[in-house]
């Protein structure tokens, strides 16, 4: 009697261990969130996507309204190609703008959609044409250096 028991509290402790483990593995390739919603597909265009990932989160206000779909590079225009997967729920004005957000100092690098006045909305296959392309953290810290280098060339006497 005894050693079934503790079979049993063994048996469930590896258990909840392997769903800690399979919950960990979600998060951390962004799948944990899964939706079975009708979506529409709308493209943006970036110069630049910083660490931006294929399920990335799309916000507006802070609500979790799509994600990024694909992610592709336009070897024409030499741009990223990005296109959202939208919650049909939410319908955006034709002149919404994206910009490349990152949640925290260091995080996880989403898309903030901020809607226009505009009284058409975005349909599917749409495209969002004003745009703002991630802020890399290496660029601003060298664009810092390099002027504080040149400040330090000047003479302070004239």
């Amino acid at each position: 009697m005894k050693k079934n028991s503790l079979d049993f509290w063994v048996g469930l402790f590896v258990l909840i261990g392997f769903a800690a483990l399979l919950f960990l593995a979600l998060k951390a390739g962004n799948m944990s969130t899964f939706s079975f919603s009708k979506t529409y597909s709308v493209s943006a265009v970036f110069d630049n996507i910083g660490g931006l990932k294929p399920r990335a989160p799309v916000k507006s206000a802070g609500v979790v309204v799509g994600r990024v779909a694909s992610i592709d590079f336009d070897d024409k225009n030499y741009q990223a190609k990005v296109t959202l997967n939208l919650d049909e729920k939410f319908h955006f004005p034709k002149d919404t703008s994206a910009r490349i957000l990152t949640s925290g100092l260091l995080g996880e690098q989403y898309i903030g959609l901020e809607a226009g006045g505009d009284e058409k909305v975005l349909g599917e296959n749409s495209k969002i044409t004003q745009t703002q392309s991630a802020i890399v953290l290496e660029s601003l810290i060298s664009q810092f250096l390099y002027s504080k280098a040149a400040d330090a060339g000047k003479d302070p006497q004239k």
